[in-house]
């Protein structure tokens, strides 16, 4: 009997390291134990955690500095603890986040060509989580709303343009969470836990629409990420320690849509996922390669496509947004793989003899365009991303002011209406609660001696 073979046009596509011209070197990466992917890249930068002593630093350096990295190039080093997660804000290719042990989240704005010195002074210090914060990422379509999740089970949703912490979800997992991703047009999470368990939650209503207990039955961490069609895909390890792929119906639960066993490595498993293309790669950490896998609408749903194999193991991954391509040479994704002491730049491709825009290849995808204010989006409303089309190559714009309007606490509603008068009262009595704050402390101070 003839086997037919599946058409696809990512049945050939091919992954190519960077040679070492093109790689950054001599780059301390982080060894702290953490699941998350240590690198986060955009069409200017890379950003990379490294190895920091008294505190937490990252690297950012411009996609074109490459080579050996000097010692002294300044980082960005304002946490006391070390840095567990970084992500680019997707509206601003200047601006990055940060989460830390040291319990907060710092949000920084990186110069026009990157940094001349240390950066220890963020915009804005976001304050509100009791233990570590391990996760952090932007909202795809709102500008300013960012989430952050840490070790105290608790998310956190931010209007960073007011620092505010807007919604906080608490009671929702029982234990560590391990990853927190947002669909297409951000208007669901979806949560990895450490209790095994998946979930699909509507955070302006606080509530749990979807949920999934024992996704994967074995104890090491799983993942989870939206597709573009709002099913939900998962990584994680059966019973036996093998690892799994596994695709779910938020709508039905009950049974996954389709479950792929891959190997019995031990490598936490990061998905990478392309909306346009619907390919997702799976990069283990610790291992040497990349699987890719095409996702489609018919039964089998998951289809494998290929594995790029490496001799190195991987510490972490950066995946570049696809406006940062080079589509004139059929790139269909980059990654930068981080080593012991250098980051590697890994092209996919799909080989192609024209030298022709290839409209199939490349669909109008996600631009750097904002869809609401984050006022907008705390207020119920919801926008799919600003599509832009890469047939002339994307030209990154203009370093925008990042500004934080602080709200004060001692405001109150009517602060537009008070006279002059009323506002240095005010100021007044500030100042003598703070002189009577202090005075009283020196007082106990002196008593205690």
């Amino acid at each position: 009997m003839k086997r037919v073979v599946r058409q696809s046009k990512f049945r050939h596509v091919f992954g190519q390291a960077a040679k070492n011209d093109q790689c950054y070197d001599d780059i301390r990466v982080s060894r702290v134990t953490w699941d998350s992917s240590f690198c986060a890249v955009n069409p200017k930068f890379v950003a990379l955690i490294i190895e920091a002593s008294g505190g937490g630093a990252f690297l950012v350096l411009p996609l074109q500095k490459t080579g050996r990295i000097d010692k002294s190039y300044p980082t960005v080093c304002g946490h006391t603890g070390p840095v567990l997660d970084i992500d680019w804000c997707p509206h601003n290719d200047h601006v990055i986040a940060s989460g830390s042990e040291d319990c907060t989240v710092m949000v920084w704005q990186i110069p026009e060509n990157g940094l001349v010195t240390s950066m220890a002074e963020p915009v804005v210090v976001l304050e509100g989580h009791s233990k570590r914060v391990g996760i952090i990422t932007w909202h795809p379509t709102a500008r300013n709303v960012l989430l952050s999740a840490g070790c105290d089970n608790q998310i956190v949703i931010w209007n960073v343009g007011t620092g505010e912490a807007m919604i906080t979800l608490e009671d929702m997992h029982p234990d560590v969470i391990y990853n927190v991703t947002w669909n297409r047009n951000g208007s669901l999470i979806c949560t990895a836990c450490k209790d095994k368990a998946i979930r699909v939650i509507d955070p302006r209503k606080e509530m749990i629409v979807a949920e999934k207990e024992k996704a994967h039955e074995g104890a090491r961490p799983m993942r989870a990420i939206f597709l573009s069609n709002g099913n939900v895909l998962t990584t994680g390890f059966s019973r036996m320690s093998e690892r799994q792929l596994a695709l779910w119906n938020p709508d039905n639960m009950e049974e996954p849509m389709t479950v792929n066993e891959m190997d019995t490595s031990n490598g936490v498993l990061l998905p990478f996922y392309d909306p346009d293309t619907n390919v997702v790669y799976l990069c283990g950490k610790g291992d040497s390669s990349i699987r890719y896998f095409e996702i489609t609408d018919e039964a089998p749903y998951v289809h494998f496509l290929s594995t790029f194999a490496t001799k190195e193991p991987q510490r972490g991954m950066g995946y570049m947004p696809k406006r940062g391509l080079d589509v004139n040479k059929c790139e269909i994704a980059r990654f930068y793989k981080l080593h012991e002491r250098k980051c590697e730049p890994i092209v996919m491709t799909v080989p192609r003899k024209s030298d022709l825009f290839q409209d199939d290849l490349y669909p109008d995808t996600s631009g750097p365009d904002h869809a609401l204010e984050a006022e907008e989006w705390f207020d119920g409303k919801n926008g799919d991303p600003i599509l832009i089309s890469l047939k002339n190559g994307y030209v990154p714009g203009k370093n925008r002011e990042f500004k934080v309007v602080k709200k004060n606490i001692l405001d109150t509603k009517n602060t537009e209406n008070s006279t002059p008068a009323n506002k240095s009262m005010s100021s007044l009595l500030n100042w003598v609660l703070g002189m009577f704050t202090f005075d009283r402390s020196s007082n106990d101070s002196s008593f205690n001696h």
